[in-house]
Order: C-alpha cells, then sequence, then structure tokens
C-alpha cells in the first residue's frame, strides 16, 4: 500500500476516498481488493498507530457471517487460533433471579455460536491485508477540511491543502463523523447516560465459553469468556457512578465485579487496565449523498448489548462493496444513484430493525421501575418457551448465506 507525502502533491485523482482507517474503513479497502479501482484511505493518525495499534479493552463478538466476509477479504486467516476464543452458549438474566434466557450452539457441525476478538487485533490484521494491496494509497496524519461534490466528481481537500478527486466518496469515520456533518447530512444522536467499564480479569472458576449479560438493577454485567480462566468483563453504570468504580484499587475492584456476578467466576484479578466508554448512539438521517455514502458507525452507531456493531458494520461494506462491484461490471458510474440508492435502501432494511430492537432492550432493561421488573422477568421466560425465537436468535448468529461466503 503506497503511502505518499501528501503535502508534496497539490492534487490526485482515485476512484474512492474511504475517510477514516478504522474497521469500517480499513474493511471495505480490503473488500475493493480486486474492483480494479484506485483507493484512497485518509486518516488523521500516524501509520504506527493503525498498523500497531494498542488495546483498548474492547472484545468484539462475531457471527458466522462476519467471519465469512473477513475470510474472503484475506483478513480471518491473519489471526492466531490463540486469539480467536470461541461462543459456545450465552445466557441473559434479570434482576437478582438465577432464572436465565438460554442459547446454545446449533447442530451445524457443532459449529459455535459465534467468536470473540479482541479489536485491536481486528485492526491490526485488517491494516495488514490492506498493507498489501496495491490499489491503495494510504495518507496518514491527513485530516479533512472540506468535502465537495457535483454531478461529475467530488473533491477532498486535506488540512495541508492538497485535493483528491474521485467518482465516490465513503465515510467511516465513527459515529461523531465530520465528515458526515461536511455533507450536510445530521444524525439522531442518543445519549444513553451511561459509561460502560471493561478490563480483562484472571478467574478461578470455569467460564465454559458462555457468553452472560446480566441485567442488574441500576447496572449491567457481561461475561465474555477468552482463554482458559480468563474473561473480557463489561460493566454498564450511570454516568455518576463511573468514575469513582473505575477508580477502585484493582483488589476492591476485583472484590466488587466478584459480588456484581454472585461468584460465580470464582476468585477473580484485574489483569487489564480499566477502560471507559460514555455510551452514545448514531442514526443518520441519510445513508448517501451526492456521490457519498455512509458507512459502518458513520451510518449507525449501535449500543453494545446487543453485539451488532462490528457485524452491523461489515454488513454495511459488504452491501456496498457489492454494489460498486456490480457497476465496475456494468461500466456505470460507481458514485451515481444507480449504486447509492440500493445500498441504503438494503442498509436501512438491515439496520433498522436491530437499532430500533436494540434501544427497546436498553430502554426496558435499565427501567428499574416495577412494572418494567415485571416486564423485564416475563420477557426471558417467554423467550424460554418460544424455540421458534430461540432458533430464530442462533439461525442469525451462526447462518452464512453461500452467496456472501463464495469466494
Amino acid at each position: 500500500m503506497p503511502t505518499p507525502q501528501a503535502h508534496a502533491l497539490p492534487s490526485t485523482r482515485k476512484d474512492i476516498v474511504i475517510v477514516g482507517a478504522g474497521p469500517s474503513g480499513l474493511s471495505l479497502a480490503c473488500a475493493l481488493a480486486n474492483s480494479g479501482l484506485e483507493v484512497a484511505l485518509v486518516d488523521q493518525q500516524a501509520e504506527a498507530e493503525i498498523a500497531r495499534p494498542a488495546m483498548d479493552g474492547r472484545d468484539i463478538a462475531m457471527t458466522h457471517l462476519s467471519q465469512a466476509l473477513l475470510q474472503r477479504m484475506r483478513v480471518w486467516q491473519r489471526f492466531a487460533p490463540a486469539h480467536i476464543h470461541p461462543l459456545h452458549e450465552a445466557t441473559v438474566q434479570n434482576g437478582n433471579s438465577v432464572y436465565a434466557l438460554h442459547f446454545e450452539r446449533g447442530d451445524k457441525d457443532d459449529a459455535p455460536l459465534g467468536y470473540l476478538v479482541a479489536n485491536h487485533r481486528i485492526r491490526e490484521a485488517l491494516y495488514a491485508q490492506a498493507n498489501t494491496l496495491p490499489n491503495v494509497t494510504c495518507y496518514f496524519e491527513s485530516s479533512v477540511r472540506a468535502v465537495d461534490s457535483n454531478t461529475q466528481e467530488a473533491t477532498v481537500t486535506l488540512a495541508n491543502g492538497m485535493q483528491i478527486h474521485a467518482a465516490l466518496v465513503v465515510a467511516a469515520d465513527s459515529r461523531f463523523s465530520a465528515t458526515r456533518r461536511m455533507m450536510g447530512i445530521g444524525a439522531r444522536m442518543r445519549d444513553y447516560g451511561r459509561v460502560m467499564i471493561v478490563c480483562n480479569m484472571a478467574h478461578t472458576g470455569d467460564h465454559r465459553h458462555t457468553a452472560q449479560e446480566c441485567f442488574r438493577y441500576g447496572r449491567t454485567c457481561a461475561i465474555l469468556p477468552l482463554g482458559s480462566g480468563e474473561s473480557s468483563i463489561v460493566i454498564t453504570v450511570p454516568a455518576s457512578r463511573a468514575s469513582a468504580l473505575a477508580a477502585l484499587p484493582p483488589e476492591r475492584f476485583a472484590q466488587e465485579v466478584e459480588r456484581m456476578l454472585d461468584h460465580r467466576l470464582g476468585r477473580m484479578t484485574l489483569i487489564s487496565e480499566r477502560f471507559s466508554y460514555p455510551l452514545v448512539g448514531a442514526y443518520a438521517n441519510r445513508l448517501i449523498g451526492r456521490r457519498f455514502a455512509l458507512i459502518g458507525d458513520a451510518a449507525v452507531g449501535m449500543h453494545p448489548v446487543t453485539a451488532h456493531g462490528y457485524n452491523l458494520a461489515l454488513r454495511s461494506v459488504d452491501t456496498l462493496a457489492r454494489q460498486i462491484t456490480l457497476a465496475v461490471k456494468a461500466s456505470r458510474d460507481i458514485g451515481s444513484p444507480w449504486v447509492l440508492h440500493p445500498y441504503e435502501i438494503r442498509h436501512q432494511l438491515t439496520a433498522r430493525p436491530l437499532y430500533d430492537a436494540t434501544n427497546l432492550i436498553v430502554r426496558v432493561y435499565t427501567d428499574d421501575k416495577p412494572i418494567a421488573k415485571l416486564a423485564r422477568s416475563a420477557a426471558l421466560r417467554i423467550g424460554n418457551s418460544l424455540p421458534p425465537f430461540k432458533h430464530w436468535v442462533t439461525h442469525g448468529l451462526t447462518h452464512t448465506p453461500s452467496q456472501t461466503a463464495r469466494q
């Protein structure tokens, strides 16, 4: 992947400019490897930060569809086996009850429900793959000053004055996307008023490769099983309580987590830094503009409770990449409405139900009023008594459409 000195070139021309070299932007660059298109990838970070990202505490639960998409991009193959953690089962609990909604892996080759991979490992593998692609040119330490488009082309102006002309600009610069704003597209932002604290912990009990979501009163605790005797712990609390919890001495913090989890993992020890993330959702008012498209969190930024974030981002990448590839094969303009409108429609059909359902879950399971507590408990019992519902959930996690998995 060439990395020219941006200041040495007054202007250049590419087919596509991707703004943001995070997981979504890098994924799209990898998905377009064989498209025959010249891609510019622009990011304000230094190359070293993107190539060797620091651990950020987040472990990403990925579906079989996401695995298939990353395999097709030649990214999944870059994960060391020790960095892929299978999820065999998942449980959901409410309040102080021991009753749980339970999901087991399907009967297809005894495959797991999904996989856990650390976010920094995903970013590292994506960059390593993108770095092998001759059609991708990366402009590091380059912030975007302006984005303009007309019927003929789009132009991205960098802070140093360099201009990149292209047929299409794609924003992949987070749920707080500045590029989206430059193109006049608003977003419905939802501040959940809560902070997610994540860390890795060792424990004497067996996690049994089971992901556990515990909707306690006043907080949510999640266990994401990693290697033997280790788990990623995710605690969501009101913002007013987050700083005090994150600042507890390690031993005191471990004792508090043991108590929150009813000692189900035995003695626990903090083995990583603690990271805090304020929870904010985002849904763009439009997913496209003139010669412009949004992907990943710039399009739809999910609450992490249902673990759809990166999976949904990959769906947006795959949908847009397919539309672009069809346009190339048909010798059509890749920035035309013929390409972008179908992308918007298809991704809206995927994203809107997930976003609304996730917000409903958050609203119900963070409401501690008596009527809400009854509804929370009833929902778990109804879910357990409906095999079609449980099959639908597990099928969604493990099913890989043949056309998507095709190499």
